[in-house]
């Protein structure tokens, strides 16, 4: 099994030393081989560019070889850092290619959105914001990679290598981020290397989130000892210690300054590259001109290949080369043999070739003259399209060669933006980005115009980096939007003002998002009208996140229950709030009434009417929730999920996830309602919003906390409470109290009761009426269990107090306080209380 980046990829190439030093790291990596036997791991190698990471991965992949495990081997590109999954499609699709997995159909149109191997040629081309068929969170797609892992582990087992992942695109670092914490039940060692200084924060994050499975392998330079070694004894003491100075012990640096043939670093040509290569920085100056010189030395067509084949693509063909550098195909062949032979570029398989190293091929790029470039990757983007190329693999050549104006250019980037939306939107905001700035503020003279259009661009990309966890920048592109709509477009004013609300909340932004929302509506003349309707009960909604009854009824007396020109999803969206305002006012009869109306309301309305307010259907399940009707609310959830998936509205998908994981949990079904809660937590992770993530590492912490997993529920619950942006939101208090239950079940009981009362001390200011009767009740039992008989009393009594008459479970829990208190002094009435109590919750669901 072989992957398409380095078949072989332990084989020595020509021009490489022999292996110097590394025994640490040699050890380390038979260390994490022989750990493939147990199970799942990860590796990461870190270091500075040129100091060994490739080599090593090559010693890893001869290892893997050795003990009969199949490798598969990748790698991201400097200049293809857009392109999704990038490295992931180099490592598999080779293999999928020439054999389709045994997996279900539908997980296989899933991995045919991202590996060319797997997709359907006849497939039409995405339609804006995506094909609704294939509309799928990306927690999906990564949950059908970790399958697609777990087939192509077994029997044998599999070692995955991924190179140069600085430079890979967010997507994948997504999808690392998904198996490092639901890890392959397989033996899978996945072995990533990259440079520290570029590294996202979450990939350098990886080794921490894997836990026990990840190991960190710094990769640092040679001795001075070591450097005298790689040289050989033919080198003179003198020349060693200049070479080891000038180089640092990076073993690519010493290689590059030997090969040098002179020592003033002038080019052979006598051509200045230093303009070309300036950007260069983290390589030092003498190794830029020795790559220079080492290029300049080269005759002039196969320098002119080496241009091409940095401008065609990291693993390129020759074929696509030469049309890069207007060579007819026998020049350029033979100008390859010239490449090989100065090992400037390497075999690889299926006929392509890559050059010995990224740096190489960053220099010979950059030697490149700017009109040069330009013209060269429209040739290969022209040439791609004679070939029926897909817009995903055109784009990377259109925007670095589309000329201003250009609607054709745009159109293409319109159209590979809208294929990657759901599984890469960060790739999809980029390619949106560039097609607007094709594209000039005013639409062609005389309305003949088509091309995309100018606003809808600007609306779709605000989405996907909404989605893509770029909510800044999401949140900028819509308030531009809203300069350029003019007042009387007052549909799509609103819908933009609620996604930008969405965004503001979602990065702790509350009172700018309300602000907006506030001075929207002072532009709306009639606050009837479905636009002002939809931007009110946004209102509504921040207030009940802050317990504020008393704000959120006041606005809820100005809207009518419906009204002739509203749709009938904003009529089910203001029916669904009015349940939550009413349970928070302690009116637990009108709350039910309002649910049962609003349920109504939900089922009377099609999935297609809710494409701007479907957030607010969420608040109808919590209150389903809190009111003790389960089956409703997972019923509405399950709506509300797949409605959001297929129409694109995942950023609010976290909200809903967490919601059917608290009902699942509620009704004893703990496996399904750990897996909606890892969902909700990841697609926070995704978003990049500390709310969302909080939301789902909440219900983590209670669900591995009943199911006795203590460890997880600490983890889970130190995640939520880190995420506290200050607001004093429900979700900042239920945090809180989330970890106190955990540290009161995993035996430190002192500890949790105290971190309880503190989460309790808003008191009705910050937590419902349940969450504070389930709070006494733990209290009462943690005093009891101190033989405090007389605080569980006290406890027992703010139990009772505080729980519903209305509410079976709200009045078990009371009661179930009350058997805490008086088991010492009553054992045979704590015995009866408690059974009633069971009697209590068992109805309760």
């Amino acid at each position: 099994m072989e992957g398409r980046a380095d078949r072989g990829a332990g084989a020595q190439p020509a021009g490489n030393a022999p292996l110097v030093g590394r025994r640490d790291a040699l050890d380390g990596i038979g260390r994490a081989l022989d750990g493939v036997e147990h199970g799942f791991g990860f590796l990461a190698l870190i270091g500075e560019p040129g100091v060994g990471k490739t080599r090593l991965l090559g010693e890893l992949a001869d290892g893997a070889g050795a003990r009969k495990l199949p490798c598969l081997a990748g790698r991201a590109a400097e200049f293809e850092q857009e392109m999704p999954f990038g490295a992931v499609v180099d490592a598999l699709d080779d293999l999928l290619e020439e054999s389709v997995p045994e997996l279900p159909d539908a997980q296989l149109r899933l991995l045919g959105t991202v590996f060319p191997a797997l997709s359907d040629p006849a497939a039409e081309p995405a339609p804006a914001g995506g094909d609704p068929e294939s509309r799928v969170a990306r927690y999906q797609l990564h949950r059908t990679v970790r399958h697609l892992l777990e087939q192509l582990a077994a029997p044998s087992g599999l070692v995955l290598i991924l190179d140069d992942l600085h430079w890979a695109d967010d997507a994948t670092i997504e999808l690392l981020d998904h198996l490092v914490r639901h890890p392959p039940r397989a033996r899978v060692l996945v072995a990533a290397a990259y440079r520290p200084a570029q590294a996202s924060p979450r990939l350098a994050a990886l080794v921490d989130a894997a836990g026990p499975h990840g190991t960190r392998m710094p990769v640092d330079p040679l001795s001075r000892g070591e450097v005298e070694e790689f040289l050989g004894p033919r080198v003179s003491a003198a020349r060693c210690e200049s070479l080891y100075k000038a180089s640092g012990g990076n073993p690519f640096y010493l290689e590059a300054l030997a090969r040098m043939g002179r020592d003033d670093g002038t080019a052979v040509d006598g051509t200045d590259w230093s303009q070309g290569v300036a950007d260069l920085t983290e390589v030092p100056a003498a190794v830029r001109t020795a790559l220079q010189v080492e290029l300049s030395a080269l005759p002039p067509e196969a320098l002119l290949l080496a241009r091409g084949a940095a401008v065609a693509a990291d693993f390129f063909e020759p074929a696509l080369a030469a049309v890069a550098a207007e060579l007819d195909e026998a020049d350029a062949l033979a100008a390859l043999d010239v490449l090989t032979g100065h090992d400037v570029v390497r075999a690889g398989s299926g006929g392509r070739f890559k050059f010995r190293h990224p740096l190489v091929r960053h220099v010979a790029y950059a030697s490149t003259a700017a009109g040069w470039r330009l013209a060269a990757h429209e040739r290969v983007a022209v040439r791609l399209a004679e070939l029926g190329a897909p817009a995903t693999v055109r784009a990377h050549h259109v925007v670095r060669s589309a000329r201003f104006g250009d609607r054709r250019a745009a159109a293409t980037l319109v159209e590979a933006a809208r294929s990657v939306g759901r599984q890469a939107p960060g790739t999809a905001a980029y390619w949106l980005q560039a097609a607007l700035g094709l594209l000039p503020d005013e639409p062609p003279p005389g309305g003949a115009d088509d091309g995309p259009d100018r606003t809808e661009l600007l609306l779709e990309l605000a989405h996907v980096q909404a989605v893509s966890g770029h909510a800044e920048e999401g949140r900028e592109t819509a308030r531009t939007l809203l300069a350029l709509l003019p007042a009387d477009d007052t549909v799509r004013r609103a819908r933009t003002v609620h996604l930008c609300a969405v965004m503001d909340r979602q990065i702790g932004r509350i009172h700018e998002a309300r602000a907006l929302v506030l001075d929207e509506l002072r532009r709306l003349p009639d606050r009837q009208t479905p636009e002002a309707v939809l931007l009110r009960i946004r209102l509504v909604a921040d207030r009940i996140q802050r317990a504020d009854d008393r704000g959120s009824q006041a606005v809820l007396d100005t809207i009518p229950e419906s009204a002739p020109e509203w749709g009938a999803g904003l009529t089910a969206a203001v029916a669904s709030m009015r349940p939550m305002v009413s349970y928070v006012r302690g009116e637990i009869a009108e709350a039910i009434a309002y649910a049962r109306a609003a349920d109504e309301r939900f089922s009377a309305a099609a999935d297609t009417d809710f494409a701007d307010c479907l957030d607010c259907i969420t608040w109808l399940v919590w209150a389903e929730l809190f009111l003790g009707m389960y089956d409703s609310a997972l019923r509405h959830v399950d709506r509300l999920v797949a409605i959001a998936r297929r129409s694109g509205q995942l950023y609010i998908l976290g909200y809903m996830l967490a919601g059917r994981a608290r009902g699942l949990s509620l009704l004893g079904r703990f496996e399904e309602a750990a897996a909606a809660a890892d969902e909700a937590a990841a697609v926070g992770r995704d978003l990049r919003s500390p709310e969302v993530i909080a939301y789902g590492a909440t219900q983590q912490c209670l669900i591995a906390s009943w199911t006795g997993d203590h460890e997880r529920a600490l983890a889970a619950g130190d995640e939520a409470v880190g995420c506290d942006t200050g607001s004093g939101e429900w979700w900042t208090h239920m945090a809180p109290v989330s970890r106190a239950f955990a540290l009161i079940n995993a035996g430190s009981p002192a500890e949790g009761a105290a971190a309880l009362i503190a989460a309790c001390s808003a008191g009705t200011g910050g937590l419902d009426f349940g969450t504070l009767t389930a709070c006494a009740e733990s209290l009462a039992r943690v005093r009891a269990g101190q033989d405090d008989f007389d605080d569980a009393a006290t406890w027992a009594n703010i139990a009772e107090e505080l729980a519903n008459p209305a509410l079976e479970g709200d009045v078990g829990l009371g009661r179930l306080a009350r058997a805490h208190a008086v088991r010492r002094t009553d054992p045979g009435r704590a015995a009866g209380i408690a059974h009633a109590a069971a009697a209590l919750l068992a109805g309760a669901g």
